[in-house]
C-alpha cells in the first residue's frame, strides 16, 4: 500500500506540471507525493462512482491505492507530450481496475446507494433539499444498474469530461461504440428519472 493519506485536500484543476512529472517518474518521493494528492480525489470519486453500490468503502480505498501502484510503476513510460494527458491516463488505469473488480465481484445492483455519489446543485431550503437528495438517488440507482462498461462511459463523459476519444482509448473501443453505450446510459438515466414526473 502506497504509505500516503489524504485529509481534507483542496480540489485542484489542471494537470500536474511537466518538471514534478518527471522527478516522480524518477523516483523522488516528494514529487510522487504531489502526483497522488493531485489526482486522488479524481481517482477515488471515479471509482466510488463505479463500484457503488458493490464495494465497500475499504475496496474503494484498496483500488485507488492499487491503481497509484499501477501508474508510479508505469510513470517512466508515461510520455507527458503525447495524446493523453496525465488525469486521463490515469483514469484509464482505474476503469480497467474497477471493471475487474466487477468481473471479479459479479454481483448484481441492490437497492442501498449512497446519495452522496450523485452531486447535484440545488437550493438551500428543505424542500429543495429533500427534492435533491430523491433525485440524486434516482440517479444513483440507475448509474448503479448501468452495465459496468456502460457505467464507465457514462461516468468519464459527464463526471470527468472526457472527450469521447480518450474514452475510446480508455476501453479500447470504437468511438462508435462509446457513442452507443453513452447514448444507452444516458436513455436509462432519463427513463429511471420519470419516476419523478
Amino acid at each position: 500500500m502506497l504509505a500516503m493519506t489524504v485529509a481534507a485536500q483542496p480540489r485542484t484543476e489542471g494537470e500536474l506540471d511537466e518538471v514534478t512529472l518527471a522527478r516522480a517518474a524518477r523516483g523522488d518521493q516528494a514529487a510522487a507525493r504531489a502526483l497522488f494528492v493531485h489526482y486522488h480525489r479524481q481517482v477515488h470519486a471515479f471509482l466510488w462512482r463505479m463500484l457503488a453500490p458493490h464495494g465497500p468503502r475499504a475496496t474503494v480505498e484498496d483500488l485507488t491505492q492499487d491503481t497509484f501502484l499501477r501508474a508510479f510503476a508505469a510513470l517512466p513510460r508515461f510520455q507527458p507530450g503525447g495524446a493523453a494527458r496525465v488525469s486521463s491516463w490515469l483514469l484509464t488505469i482505474a476503469t480497467r481496475v474497477a471493471l475487474n473488480e466487477l468481473r471479479r465481484q459479479k454481483r448484481k445492483p441492490d437497492a442501498q446507494v449512497d446519495v452522496e455519489l450523485i452531486a447535484l446543485p440545488g437550493g438551500s431550503g428543505p424542500h429543495e433539499e429533500a427534492e435533491r437528495r430523491a433525485t440524486g438517488a434516482i440517479l444513483a440507482r440507475a448509474i448503479a444498474e448501468l452495465p459496468a462498461d456502460g457505467r464507465a462511459v457514462l461516468l468519464l463523459r459527464e463526471y470527468h469530461d472526457r472527450s469521447l476519444d480518450e474514452i475510446a482509448r480508455a476501453l479500447e473501443l470504437p468511438v462508435g461504440t462509446v457513442q452507443s453505450r453513452l447514448a444507452r446510459a444516458r436513455a436509462a438515466l432519463r427513463e429511471a428519472l420519470k419516476e419523478l414526473s
